[in-house]
């Protein structure tokens, strides 16, 4: 792939199989890290689709392919296309002709806080199998999965307080541990290692790059042997109990606190990311990472 290659030009940014009642949903842009675009986001989309109508699956395994599991929301590669129309699958309006504030707004509602709701509330048992990187919105991604297995040189972080933004859109924090833990998660913007995400109850368990395929679909093969309606049921309850505690009101108030910081970045500097980019924000998460091991 070349630098001036879009969206449009790239193959295979998401990889469906399914082998022994296993679906295996993989993200695949490795040179960017498995940056998501909005391309990506309904291919992934339509790949659970596919999942959850095939009654041969009974467990799905989302994941990425090279050094990392996700960098997050795609704000700087070539294939970034936040401007172009998708083909939506909420009953949100098109974003792609709005101006102001409504542009990003009626976006991030469908394809990132509607989809990963979608996502959590699929009937099926999910499993993210981490590696590497797990950042900002490649953690709603894992977030939104009922079992969370990554290696022991992962990490999982949210930066982006730093474009004056409170969280991802997906706010799970206070969710995925306890509030205090994210209130520093999110002040810091450090990475928390997934020892100290295990420890947390984040994650479920750990692994290592070379046993992680294995260890995921050891879990995902004793899983698939439960009858499905009572996967299906109790996976219910447990989500329908988290709402209960808040977490669907609270993301709603989030989410729309997350966009008054957009519609502030942009009056106060012309950008609604705060004037950063993908690059930009590398940048200042490997300058972090580096103060972090000098201390």
């Amino acid at each position: 792939m070349t630098d001036t290659q879009t969206a449009e030009t790239e193959v295979d940014i998401v990889i469906y199989s399914v082998a022994e009642g296993i679906a295996t949903i993989t993200m695949n842009r490795p040179k960017y890290n498995n940056a998501q675009n909005g391309r990506m986001t309904y291919e992934l989309d339509a790949a659970f689709q596919c999942a959850v109508a095939d009654d041969e699956v009974k467990v799905i395994v989302l994941k990425g392919n090279g050094k990392h599991f996700s960098a997050g929301h795609d704000i700087g590669t070539p294939g970034r296309d936040i401007k172009e129309s998708q083909d939506r699958v909420t009953l949100w309006y098109d974003h792609a002709n709005k101006e102001g504030a409504e542009f990003l707004y009626v976006r991030e509602a469908e394809a990132y806080l509607g989809m990963c709701r979608r996502w959590r509330d699929i009937p099926k048992p999910t499993i993210a199998a981490v590696q590497g990187a797990c950042i900002a919105g490649g953690l709603m991604l894992a977030w939104v999965c009922d079992l969370i297995v990554a290696t022991d040189d992962a990490f999982f972080s949210d930066p982006v307080v730093r474009m004056g933004i409170p969280g991802v859109e997906y706010f799970a924090h206070p969710f995925e541990m306890h509030p205090r833990i994210a209130k520093e998660f999110l002040f810091l913007g450090d990475r928390m290692s997934a020892q100290r995400a295990e420890q947390m109850g984040m994650v479920n368990r750990l692994s290592t790059r070379e046993t992680l395929e294995a260890d995921v679909n050891a879990i995902a093969a004793k899983i698939a042997t439960m009858p499905r309606m009572g996967l299906a049921l109790t996976k219910q309850s447990i989500n329908n109990i988290e709402d209960l505690r808040g977490k669907r009101t609270g993301m709603d108030a989030a989410f729309a606190w997350h966009h008054f910081a957009h519609g502030h970045n942009e009056l106060v500097s012309g950008d609604k990311l705060g004037g950063f980019d993908g690059k930009k924000m590398a940048e200042e998460n490997k300058k972090q990472n580096k103060k972090e091991n000098k201390t």
